[in-house]
């Protein structure tokens, strides 16, 4: 429809006015009149209180965001209000929300995308590649891209990789060479500032620091499933020393990993140092150190500190609310190639002492995170998946709405039935109105969380069209990608991609 057309109710005030003074119709006549004029203002009125507010395109450079943990979501943020304060006017929007028209109107575009597992996209970001199909012709556009990933993965930085191709592809033009962060390295981070201040001509910026972790104290420690076929799996409570701790169900916990310190001093003797103090050892406990212990030869104490990087942090789901005091993690205890304990799991299922001090984070997690006033919830999990949806099934349960259905899966009933006495009691009081636990080993057939969806299809689609929603976590691999394959099937892939978009379709997947 032409522009003009839409302001068609002005032009019929207008021709009102001008029919009023030059015909002088009778009282009745007038009144009706006026009224049909005033309809049609408060026509244009609603329209317009209606139309979805476009993204800012002339006056703001957009930073979007493909975020499946929070993290690209709050670099984006930071970098927006880098460039504000650097006065370029800037704003941060999520990747699913651009539209066709917006990519073809925008003259730059910056973009931070973060990949997880082999490559994925972020569940706000697989619709962009498909965009970016249907826009052959991007020469007018030029971007930057910063990649977030992790290079214990094959697929490092996938997902911002096959963007930045198909960018390239369109004829857009890279204003930097892309960046590929591996796990927020500080310094590649840096060097995204620095692209951010030629942008905006910013001489000085304040580098960004990565939030500071508290002492906790490792207060419980169980293992919940002796005997299983699988690795063990335990239940660790922490209990905050600095005062309460606040966060939401679907959020995650950053810990920071320790060598055993016997570990430590064997390798202070092998360099022929003195053993310091116990503060000195915990510091040097937290620090990566080489495989050749002989490179480090001549190094005193204070030279090693400054030389050898931080351990990166490890990330688990947390099982707990604020209410409960403390976070509680379930956490599966793995093992290296040589069968050494993993670095995380090993510290916190094996070597730090009940009662340790435990360094710990707090990060919000929206893509995980549910509004206070939601519809029932269809939980999916494997493993320790479980930790996650047990906070959402929490909070549901403080907040009075019950009526859930989880669907869990676990290798044998008689040692990996975890947290059974209070499913069970969800199940008996209703807050669960359904409860599927799937044991993979059970049966001469191998049998998982994802067989027992396809075999309640039907059940499911009564479930959504009912106002569910969907939560998943657990396994990246198995799980992650055969249930959302599966929920394609079922649902259609376009209704699964309005699931997303609405914020009913959510995922924890690692």
């Amino acid at each position: 429809m032409p522009r003009w057309l839409a302001y068609w109710p002005f032009a019929a005030c207008l021709l009102l006015a001008a029919l009023l003074l030059a015909w002088q119709p009778s009282r009745e006549l007038s009144a009706a009149l006026v009224t049909l004029a005033w309809l049609g203002l408060c026509g244009l009125a609603w329209r317009r209180a209606r139309a979805k507010p476009a993204l800012p395109v002339d006056d703001h450079l957009l930073i979007a965001y493909a975020s499946q943990g929070g993290q690209a979501r709050r670099i984006a943020e930071r970098s927006a209000e880098q460039l504000v304060r650097g006065g370029l006017p800037a704003a941060a929007v999520p990747l699913d929300a651009l539209t066709p028209r917006d990519l073809v109107r925008q003259r730059r575009l910056l973009l931070v995308l973060a990949t997880y597992g082999e490559g994925e996209a972020p569940d706000n970001g697989a619709r962009f590649l498909r965009l970016l199909d249907q826009q052959t012709d991007l020469r007018e556009l030029q971007y930057a891209l910063l990649g977030l990933g992790d290079r214990a993965y094959r697929q490092f930085c996938g997902f911002a990789r096959a963007v930045d191709e198909r960018l390239r592809q369109g004829q857009a033009t890279p204003l930097f060479d892309r960046l590929e962060v591996d796990r927020l390295a500080p310094a590649t981070l840096s060097r995204w500032q620095w692209q951010l201040a030629q942008l905006s001509g910013q001489q000085d910026y304040e580098e960004w620091a990565a939030p500071a972790f508290s002492p906790w104290r490792l207060a419980e420690r169980g293992c919940l499933n002796p005997g299983s076929q699988g690795a063990a799996v335990y239940r660790i409570r922490l209990e905050p020393l600095d005062g309460p701790a606040h966060w939401q169900a679907g959020d995650i916990a950053e810990i920071a990993p320790r060598l055993p310190s016997a570990t430590v001093r064997q390798k202070l003797r092998a360099l022929r140092l003195s053993e310091p103090d116990d503060a000195l050892i915990g510091e040097l406990a937290s620090r990566r150190w080489p495989a050749a212990d002989a490179s480090l030869a001549g190094m005193r104490v204070d030279q090693l500190l400054e030389q050898l990087p931080r351990l990166n942090h490890r990330d688990y789901s947390i099982a707990s609310l604020p209410a409960d005091g403390g976070v509680e993690l379930l956490v599966r205890l793995t093992h290296t190639p040589d069968g050494s304990p993993g670095l995380g799991s090993g510290w916190l299922c094996r070597h730090a002492e009940p009662g340790e001090r435990i360094d710990l984070r707090l990060r919000a997690n929206p893509s995980f995170q549910l509004p206070n006033i939601c519809g029932p919830l269809i939980l999916i999990g494997n493993g320790t998946g479980l930790a996650g949806l047990r906070a959402h099934l929490r909070e549901r349960q403080a907040l009075g709405q019950h009526g859930h259905w989880l669907l869990y899966g676990e290798r044998n009933a008689a040692h990996d039935s975890l947290l059974t006495e209070e499913l069970e009691d969800w199940l008996a009081s209703g807050h669960l109105a359904r409860l599927d636990r799937v044991f993979s080993r059970d049966q001469a057939e191998r049998r998982y969380v994802q067989h027992q969806l396809r075999d309640q299809a039907g059940t499911l689609r009564q479930w959504i069209d009912s106002g569910a929603s969907l939560l998943i976590c657990g396994s990246l691999e198995g799980l992650g990608r055969e249930v959302d394959a599966l929920l394609r099937g079922l649902l259609g892939a376009e209704r699964v991609d309005e699931l997303a978009r609405n914020g009913r379709y959510r995922r924890d997947l690692y």
